[in-house]
């Protein structure tokens, strides 16, 4: 009930603080700089030497994989055949494609599972979300806006990404069987524990619902399909595909359920990919998924 409280307090907060201008202009972008390279780096490294290893970890991390590639192959071809123009097809993609699976997905997580489970979420956020955006995702993003990609770029951005390296460095310790002293260990802990508040309060200075007119199918349709159908999916798959009933597979379930990334929206709003469509999936996507999380977590 508290890590409950915590979220919606924290997110509230964002909202207000950046309803009354508190906050100078742009400073969420100070908060997710220190969430990205401070918080995650440290949960990676306080959480994944702990990992016991086994083909369950599979499922967290194709998670992200699963997400892109179907949401590609549904909008890509429903988009041109429902009039949606390549820009609004690619915002579509781009945004439902991807799951805010650290800056929501930690804190909800968190709260309903516990802080144990955050393994599992960096699972699902590292090799899963992050590569899988750096890699599909700059590349459908340079598909869509008509721009060239680039392979040497694309791997620079992976390879020079403080939580990625960190979570190789971690993942090398689990696989050697090594760990942190326990003092450098609670210090991770430490510098961990702030990822939900500082997410949450960023992700409530961004929150922003523009007119709808004239995205509403576009929005309608993508949200439908990243808070409901797309978790379904994998809940069918995990749970009566492949029989996979234990609590990894349930936060990972969990985890498609998020709402969309708002990393991925920016991504595709820079490129000139529907940047109003881009916000919206945001502004309503994020508060609507609370609902759905809960919802999701009933069933399970």
């Amino acid at each position: 009930m508290e890590n409950l409280l915590l979220l919606f307090v924290c997110l509230s907060l964002g909202v207000v603080l950046g309803r009354g201008k508190v906050f100078p202009p742009g400073a969420h972008h100070s908060l997710n700089a220190f969430v990205i390279n401070v918080s995650l780096s440290a949960l990676c490294l306080y959480y994944i030497p702990k990992i016991t290893f086994s083909t369950e970890i599979l499922l967290p991390v194709a998670v992200a994989w699963i997400n892109i590639a179907l949401a590609f192959l549904i909008f890509h071809f429903l988009g041109p055949r429902l009039g949606f123009s390549r820009a609004v097809t690619g915002a579509v993609v781009l945004c439902v494609g991807f799951g805010n699976t650290s800056f929501v997905g930690i804190p909800v997580i968190s709260a309903l599972y516990g802080p144990e489970a955050i393994k599992t979420v960096m699972l699902v956020d590292q090799p899963g979300s992050f590569v899988a955006l750096s890699t599909v995702g700059i590349f459908l993003v340079n598909f869509y806006s008509g721009k060239a990609v680039g392979v040497v770029q694309s791997l620079r951005r992976i390879f020079s990404f403080p939580p990625f390296l960190m979570f190789l460095l971690a993942l090398l310790m689990a696989l050697s069987g090594l760990s942190f002293p326990k003092t450098l260990d609670s210090v991770f802990s430490s510098l961990g524990a702030t990822t939900v508040p500082l997410a949450l309060v960023s992700v409530g200075l961004q929150l922003k619902v523009e007119r709808w007119h004239p995205y509403e199918k576009p929005l309608l349709l993508g949200l439908l399909f990243k808070l409901l159908l797309f978790p379904l999916f994998i809940f069918i798959l995990y749970r009566h595909i492949l029989g996979v009933d234990t609590e990894m597979a349930e936060v990972a379930i969990m985890e498609s359920a998020m709402g969309p990334m708002i990393t991925a929206s920016i991504l595709a709003s820079s490129y000139g990919l529907a940047p109003r469509l881009c916000n919206l999936f945001i502004g309503v996507g994020i508060p609507l998924s609370l609902l759905t999380l809960y919802a999701w977590h009933l069933l399970l």
